[in-house]
Formats: structure tokens, sequence, C-alpha cells
């Protein structure tokens, strides 16, 4: 039976001058559904008849639409997400970038960056896509302890998300991410140093880390509700975090973003320009995007996806438009998370004298005419948001 979510039409939208431009592509395929994961993704019996290669085409019908929409802009950066976007395949993958070279110009050194599930890419994947042009790859490895993997339902082997990682530096890769979760479960300290240890032993430029969030409506949450596992603890996961934190300062990465770390030149510019102000268009099932003062949203199910398109619309489910104090709102939301922290300038007065119960309670560091967060203040980073803006 066909999915019924009609699209809706989408406002006129413009990038405005001088700031980045991106493009996101949400890729909706998995093979297993991990217990913790509440993203857009489809197992194979889900799909209601659409294959990769009928999602493919859809993705160029919307890339077609996006660029005469927006007027072309020159695209800084491109990050294939997902679901598991290695799961087409090296040369499927590599096609999706000539469909976005086909319809967008890149900038000179745009960084194009793609997730790959450690199980489903190997050497021939990155050899197939740095050829096509990729020039990072994010690789999740959550954990390289089986018992932690089990709990969270990862179905890669212990050893094969560093093996990977390597295989793809090996490509000629110099940007690769492995991305940790921390706070499952059953986890202990030295479970989550042994996972850090590796990714650090890889060679890689970044690392992710996350902690665990129990989300409604997933198979984790319903086995936390039913009392077979326990939540994570606050306390608990602050100390992971500082363990994480630790760890990867000693071995020369940096935090850059509250939960991402880099070497030099590592940090992911596509992610920077979603925290910083920047804008982009969201292509394929589910995916968000974000031009001008306009936030939209895709029809969800990639058959409701293939339909909208095929009727010559765009699939957009919905969109909002942001006044001024929304704009404001995320700016000190997203800009405080960043290491070169929120400018001073965006703060009206009564915020700036909140700014400074923030300093003196050592939340808050300033830095010339920036504000960021001290150690202890990443921790509380949404605290601190709630206690600049109430």
């Amino acid at each position: 039976m066909p999915l019924r979510e009609a699209p809706v039409d989408l406002p006129a939208v413009q990038p405005g001058p001088g700031q980045p431009f991106g493009l996101y592509v949400h890729v909706p395929f998995c093979i297993t559904r991990c217990g913790y994961c509440d993203f857009n993704t489809y197992t194979p019996a889900e799909l209601g008849g659409v294959n990769p290669d009928a999602w493919l085409s859809a993705l160029g019908s919307e890339l077609e639409l996006a660029a005469a929409r927006l007027g072309g802009p020159t695209v800084a950066t491109v990050f294939v997400g997902g679901g598991t976007p290695s799961l087409l395949g090296g040369e499927r993958v590599a096609g999706l970038l000539s469909m976005v070279r086909e319809h967008f110009t890149l900038a000179p050194g745009a960084e194009v960056t793609t997730e790959a599930n450690p199980e489903s890419a190997w050497p021939d994947f990155f050899a197939a896509i740095r050829d096509a042009g990729y020039t990072r790859v994010s690789l999740g490895m959550q954990s390289v302890v089986p018992h932690v993997l089990g709990v969270l339902d990862r179905i890669h082997t212990p050893n094969r998300s560093a093996a990977a990682a390597r295989e793809a530096l090996a490509a000629g890769f110099d940007h690769v991410s492995l991305d940790l979760i921390y706070g499952t479960p059953g986890e202990s300290d030295d479970d989550l140093l042994r996972s850090v240890d590796t990714a650090v032993e890889t060679g890689v430029d970044h690392v992710s880390a996350y902690a665990l969030v129990v989300e409604e409506g997933t198979a984790l949450a319903r086995r936390v509700r039913r009392g077979e596992l326990s939540a994570p603890d606050e306390d608990v996961l602050a100390r992971r975090y500082e363990l994480v934190d630790e760890r990867l300062s000693a071995a020369g990465l940096t935090w850059y973003e509250v939960s991402n770390w880099s070497r030099p030149g590592g940090e992911c510019r596509h992610n920077l320009g979603y925290w910083d102000g920047g804008q982009w268009w969201g292509a394929g099932p589910g995916a968000h995007g974000f031009v001008g003062v306009t936030r939209w949203w895709n029809v969800k199910h990639p058959n409701a996806y293939a339909q909208a398109l095929a009727g010559g619309a765009l699939p957009v489910a919905g969109f909002e438009q942001l006044d001024a104090e929304a704009r404001h709102t995320e700016d000190v939301l997203l800009k405080i998370r960043l290491r070169r922290g929120l400018p001073l300038e965006l703060l009206g007065e009564a915020e700036r004298e909140r700014a400074e119960g923030a300093v003196a309670d050592g939340l808050l560091v300033p830095d010339g005419d920036r504000l960021v967060l001290t150690a202890r203040g990443r921790l509380l980073a949404d605290g601190v948001v709630r206690a600049l803006l109430d």
C-alpha cells in the first residue's frame, strides 16, 4: 500500500551572503536497527519496495529541484550520513557525489564526508570513494568491548572499527573520524578507556564521543522500562566525559566542540557550519535543511519520498520560519558549545549580567570578546544556556 505523506510547498529560500553553505544527504538504509537509535532509518523489511537504485534516482531529482530553487550556491561542504551510507557500496557512493557535482558547484578545497559502518566498509570501498573526491570518512566505532557492543546491538566485531580506520588512512584519507558512545549500561571506566586508546592508536585525526541517551520508542528504552537495563547515571556520564577528555587531550586531540576532539586541521567543517550559523540543504528521506530563516524537513519514508519526487514536487513534510528571538536562542545554544566561544556582541545587557554570574560560578571564562565554557561548564552546557537566556 502506498504511503500518504503528502508534501507541502516550501517557501522561497535564498542563502544569505557570506555564510558557508553545505549539503547534507541522508541515506536511510541499515541492515539492522541498533537498540539505541531513533534516526530515520529502515531495514530491508521496512522499505516497501524502494531499493538503493530507486532511492538514488529520487535523490537526483531532489538535487536538481534544490539547485533550481536555490539558484546554484557554491557548496563548501558535503556530508553523506545515515543510516549506513557504506551499504550502498563504493560505486554508488561515488556516483552520489557525481550527482551532487552535476547540479551544484563545489568550492575549491570543499570538504566531502561520508559516514561508514566498519562491517560494510573495506579497502576497495575506501579506494573508490577517495578516487571519486571524498576527503573525509566518519566511522562508527561506539566501543571495542564485546559486551558493550552487545547492549548497543552493534553488529561489527570489536576489532573491525580500528582496522577500517587504518584502511581509510591507507587509502589516502587525511581526515578520518571515529565515533564513540559512553555510559552504556554495564560499561566500566576501563571499558571506555580501552575504546578511547584504541581510537587514538589508529592514528585518526578526529574523535567524537557522545553520552548514551535513552530515546523514547527505541528497543533500549523498552529494555530500561522493563528493568532489564539501568538508565545511564548522570554522575557516571560526567565522569566518563572527563575520562574521554583527559585521554584525548593527552594524545594531542583538542576539543573544539563539546563532544568533538581533533588534531589541528581535523575539525569537521560541515558540522562547524551547523554550530556556527551556516546554512544547508538537507536531501533524502527525513533530512532537515535550513536556509535564510526557514527550516524544513522532508517526508520520512523512502517510498513517500520517491512518490513526491516522481510527481515533480520537493518532498517537504513541513517547515517553520524562525523569528529574531528564535534565531537568537539558537545562536546562543550552538555557538556556546564551540571552543572558540560565544561572541559577547550576541548578548543583550541582561544576558551579559547573567553571564557574569556564570563566570563567577566557574562555568564560563572570558577570552577576548568571547565567552568560553570551562571544563566544568562543558558538563553543564545546557544549564549554562538556560541561565543566560532566562
